[in-house]
Order: C-alpha cells, then structure tokens, then sequence
C-alpha cells in the first residue's frame, strides 16, 4: 500500500519553454514591438510635421531689383521729391564713372567736380524722361544724357567756335595718318596735297588751330603729386621786370665807371642815369646851380670817354 501512495504522488512539473526552432511566439512578440515603436515614431513626426506646417512663415526679403522697381512706379505715380533724390544717391557712382572717363581725355585744367556736376544735371532730366512702359533699363537710357550733359557744359565753356575745333581736329588727323604712313613728321606740300588745299589755306588753318590752345597758369610744372612741386605762374618770365642778369651786369659797370670819381661826381651820374632826374632838380638836391651841375656832367664824361678810348686800344 504504501509503494502504490508513493507512485501516485504528484511530481513537480518543469516550465515548458517554447523552443524557438519550433515556434514563432518570440519572433511575433518582437515584431509586435516594433510596430508598436514605429507607430508612435509615425506619429510623433506627423505631429511635428503638422506643428511645423501650422506656424506661420515669414515673408521672403525682396530683391533690390523689386524695390527699385517699386521706387520707379511710386515716383513715376505721384512725383515724389524725396524719390527723386534717392534714385539720385543710387545711380551718382554712374555719374562718376562717366566723368572719369571723360576726364582722361581732357585737359588736366578740368575739374573732375565740374564734370560730375553737369553729369548730375543729365541724371535728374533722365529721371524725370525717364519711360517705364517702353520696357528699356534706366542705365542704357540714362548714360547717353549724362554724357552730353557733361560735353554740352564742356562747349558751353569753351571760348573757340566749334568750327575752329573741326579743323584742328581735321589738320591733327592727316598729320597723324601721314606719320605712320611715311615714318616722320610730314612737309608742307605732303600736308596740302593731303587735305586738299593749298599752302597758303593750310598756313591759314594752322594759324586758326593755334588758337584752340589754353593752359592753365595754376597747374603744376612737374606731374608729380608732390606739394612742394612749383606752379607754372611761378616760372614764367615777366617781360615787364628787368632781367636780373642785366641788372646785375649793370651794377658791376656802375661800381666800375665809378670807382675813379668824387663823391659829387658819383651822386650826379646815379641821380641822372639812373634816376632819372634832370640838371635842375640834381642842383636842387645837392645845392649846386644847373650850370654848376652840367659843368661837373661834362667833365666826368670826357673823363669816362677818355678811359674807354684807352681800354679800346689796349683790348685791340
């Protein structure tokens, strides 16, 4: 009896593990898993695609273009001065630009602040001409009237009649056009049969050509930058001031002729050769009578001719 109690007793059971060759309750399990993490993954970024499309964005910058663009046709409609002058401030660099240019050109007595003046004046009538429907750019239409703005001041200036400035022109191109064909500076008669005329009307165009010459007294002798350089009305010549050379030749004559006189007869040849006094005024200076005066003149010349005359034949 007791054997059959002891077979009988329950033995304990082992957990049944599910072997994973056999089946896939794992494999389900983590794939579960999966679609659950990509699920809220999915929805976490819907909802930040969805935040993201709800925020309202800002507004693209606009170009300069557009705001040109805008400026023109608010100007163009109600004639704004306060336009005006920046449409001014935007193209002066063009107005600039042009006149340097021109200035390369020029006579070195121009004022690049002149030329950039009259160009200013050109930019404010384009402004004003200026057609937004004929679909141009304003700086196509806008660079031919600064630059004959600019050429209209120059003419308006210019002392020369423009038909003396077309011969000169003229005469300078055939004679550059006869140097590079013959290799040196054309006669006369090459130049004359050139430009068709004769030597006489060439001489008389050649006169008429002078006269478009003008310097400036207030430019620089030397080209260079520095300060210290002179001007061109320090160096040139007074024809009215006595020549220093001669001044100082005359000197060493005086000291010379001099030398071998009194003091009275020294005072009566510098009062009147070199004062330009007459007899009687010296006699009144010097308390002499004019005959006493003319008597002491008399005798220092016949003296210095004497001298002289003695120099004369030693030189010889």
């Amino acid at each position: 009896m007791a054997r059959t109690s002891t077979l009988r007793s329950p033995l304990p059971r082992k957990p049944v593990v599910a072997s994973p060759a056999k089946g896939g309750t794992t494999r389900r399990t983590t794939l579960v898993k999966i679609d659950n993490v990509t699920k809220k993954q999915s929805r976490t970024t819907s909802t930040t695609e969805t935040s993201v499309a709800t925020e309202p964005r800002s507004p693209a910058p606009l170009t300069m273009d557009s705001d040109l663009a805008g400026i023109w046709v608010t100007f163009k409609r109600t004639n704004d001065q306060n336009l005006r002058n920046i449409l001014i401030e935007l193209h002066m660099p063009l107005v600039r630009m042009i006149a340097e240019r021109l200035l390369q050109t020029l006579p070195k007595s121009i004022d690049l602040d002149d030329l950039t003046s009259a160009g200013t004046f050109g930019l404010m009538d384009a402004i004003h001409g200026f057609d937004l429907t004929r679909g141009i750019k304003f700086k196509t239409y806008c660079t031919t009237r600064i630059r004959g703005s600019i050429l209209d001041e120059l003419r308006s200036q210019d002392w020369v009649p423009r038909l003396v400035r077309l011969k000169a022109h003229r005469l300078e191109k055939a004679i550059r056009e006869l140097e590079g064909k013959l290799g040196r500076d054309p006669n006369q008669f090459e130049l004359a049969k050139a430009m068709d005329m004769s030597i006489d009307d060439l001489q008389a165009t050649r006169n008429e050509a002078n006269a478009k010459a003008i310097f400036s007294l207030s430019e620089k002798w030397d080209d260079s930058d520095d300060d210290s350089e002179m001007e061109k009305a320090e160096i040139l010549a007074d024809k009215k001031c006595p020549d220093p050379v001669q001044t100082i030749h005359q000197r060493d004559v005086l000291e010379l002729i001099t030398a071998n006189l009194t003091k009275k007869e020294r005072l009566i040849v510098i009062m009147y050769y070199y004062e330009g006094l007459t007899m009687r005024e010296i006699g009144e200076i010097m308390e002499l009578t004019e005959s006493r005066v003319c008597q002491i003149h008399s005798n220092v010349m016949s003296r210095l001719k004497a001298q002289l005359n003695r120099a004369n034949l030693e030189v010889r």
